[in-house]
């Protein structure tokens, strides 16, 4: 499998964006997203490149697989 993408945060808030996230706020250097019809909250980062280990994090808490990610990532 290969490695996660280095991405900025402002990419990811457009990716998740396409699968019901929306910004709520915006806190110091986090974006916080709700999801439109679970009221799910994530957090993300407004870091030029977020560490593969935070994405990975924000990917599980999403509730979307890594393949489902990826392919988000390349239909951008």
């Amino acid at each position: 499998m290969p490695k996660l993408p280095i991405i900025s945060g402002r990419e990811l808030v457009k990716l998740l964006g396409k699968i019901g996230y929306d910004v709520d706020h915006q806190t110091g250097s986090h974006i916080i997203l709700r999801h439109k019809e679970t009221g799910k909250r994530l957090t993300v980062p407004d870091h030029r490149e977020i560490s593969r280990g935070t994405l990975r994090a924000i990917i599980k808490q999403a509730g979307i697989t890594r393949e489902e990610f990826e392919k988000l990532y390349r239909d951008k």
